[in-house]
């Protein structure tokens, strides 16, 4: 019997020695040919600090927003927030109406915001010349006929277009589309002029005719958004261009005119640039913006929080030292309870500790304050089973069982309620997770996660370590040579 027990041993101690592994802040992480991972820990808002963000679609109360439509705000959202480059966020629809950001260390809230609830729709307009010049003097807003006036615009767009500057449209190679950043040739400001009856542009291409949108340098080094088309794309670009050389077309974002350049020459190759005196961050928002398509709906923001660094690193200090104090004192009561038992209960719990922290970095599971309480409360489930299994084990000693039966015979006993309350709690937890992923509570997800997984492995640890310690250590003892090691 005990040799069977030492052969499960030793699986035990290599697990422990890869967990301990894992759990080395100094480990290098996992490289196996093309395989490379970091193995670290995964700090949510309020431990590192960051971006909380709550949006809502911008539209009266009465208008119907569909579960299809948030569910592709939420993607597009997502695919926004991934490429400003942040660590572990999280984006999820919160109730019918709404989204949850949240952005752990993210460096630009304002950078950040912009590009998440910003509409992004770029849109190719026919400009005549007579057009071209009252939108150069701003005497008319830019309206398209793909939406029909200012007021259907989407949240964040300006019925005030930018002026833009001069610029010409031509092969792939030498592309100019210059943003708005100055007025004309001259420096001085347009005298107001009598207000011209709003005009409709005709709208050649939108935004989703585009494949990708990338920051790039131009031949002078200066920062540049790149883009390509789709295969409909170039092809509805290569005929107007080709129709239209020396006319002029539009660019227009949100509204918002970029740049209206002449075109020179047909382009065929269905490539072009945006360039013009971006920095790195503005040329990088407009590429998410574009790459990842218009938001279905507007987007308002109802709540923003920014958590501060310090303040993640002072919850993250009191929060282990808690953890700690708790594992020592459920430890201390184990051992002078239990004596030789407990001990041996008390190196599965730490095992346990191990085990669960190993998983939590190679899931990985983001931690959370919430979290953290989840990976607590869920060391008292460990050692509840524990307890259960030795108060069986007592009464069998007592009963004048040999102590190897009773260990046995005290698992076997203590299972069923084992089995019971930890299935009861694994329910709840699901539970909570569904009511966290339904509700943008992401508090209880963080909280109902890292419980489940610390009662999966404390099944593991009290059925299998704690048994196999206690028979590779208490085979060869006999009970009435040493009744104080057990506190019978």
């Amino acid at each position: 019997m005990r040799q069977s027990y030492i052969r499960w041993l030793i699986p035990i101690l290599l697990l422990v020695a890869g967990a301990v592994w894992v759990v080395n802040p100094n480990n290098p992480g996992i490289h196996l040919g093309s395989y490379n991972r970091d193995v670290r820990i995964v700090r949510g808002l309020d431990l590192q600090g960051g971006l909380r963000v709550l949006l809502e679609a911008d539209l009266p109360a009465d208008t119907e927003v569909t579960t299809e439509q948030m569910q592709t705000v939420r993607d597009i959202v997502e695919n926004r927030v991934n490429g400003l480059g942040v660590t572990e966020p999280l984006v999820q629809v919160a109730g019918t109406r709404r989204i949850l950001v949240e952005l752990p260390g993210v460096g630009d809230p304002n950078q950040a915001v912009a590009a998440i609830q910003e509409t992004g729709l770029l849109e190719f307009v026919e400009v005549s010349v007579q057009d071209r010049l009252a939108l150069l003097s701003g005497q008319i807003p830019m309206l398209t006929d793909f939406a029909q006036s200012s007021e259907t615009a989407p949240s964040g767009a300006s019925a005030e277009p930018t002026i833009p500057s001069e610029s010409s449209l031509t092969g792939p190679t030498s592309t100019a589309l210059a943003p708005a950043l100055a007025a004309t040739a001259s420096s001085t400001t347009p005298e107001p002029t009598p207000a011209v009856p709003s005009q409709v542009f005709r709208t050649i291409m939108t935004g989703a005719a585009l494949q990708s949108a990338y920051v790039s340098r131009d031949q002078v080094g200066e920062y540049i958004v790149s883009f390509t088309l789709t295969d409909a794309g170039s092809r509805i670009f290569s005929d107007y261009t080709a129709a239209h050389v020396g006319g002029y077309l539009a660019i227009v974002l949100d509204k918002q005119v970029i740049s209206i350049p002449r075109i020179d020459e047909a382009i065929t190759q269905g490539s072009g640039a945006i360039s013009g005196s971006f920095t790195y961050d503005s040329a990088n928002s407009l590429a998410i913006q574009l790459s990842y398509g218009a938001l279905p709906i507007p987007l308002k923001i109802v709540d923003s929080k920014t958590v501060g660094p310090t303040l993640g690193q002072d919850s993250l200090r009191k929060s282990t030292i808690a953890g700690v104090i708790g594992l020592a004192t459920i430890m201390l009561f184990m051992a002078l309870y239990y004596r030789l038992p407990g001990v041996l209960a008390d190196l599965a719990l730490l095992v346990y500790a191990v085990l669960t922290f190993a998983l939590f970095k190679l899931i990985p599971v983001t931690l959370t304050l919430p979290g953290i309480a989840g990976f607590v409360l869920s060391i008292g489930v460990a050692v509840d089973a524990n307890v259960l299994i030795f108060e069986r084990m007592k009464e069998e000693l007592r009963a004048g069982r040999a102590l190897r039966q009773a260990i046995d015979l005290g698992f076997s006993r203590a299972w069923p309620s084992i089995r019971d309350s930890n299935l009861s709690t694994l329910i709840t937890c699901v539970i909570l997770y569904w009511f966290g992923a339904s509700f943008g509570a992401s508090i209880v997800k963080g909280f109902s996660l890292t419980l489940a997984l610390g009662v999966l492995v404390s099944l593991f640890t009290a059925i299998t370590v704690t048994r196999t310690f206690l028979h590779t250590v208490l085979d060869r003892l006999r009970l009435d040579q040493h009744p104080r090691w057990f506190g019978v």
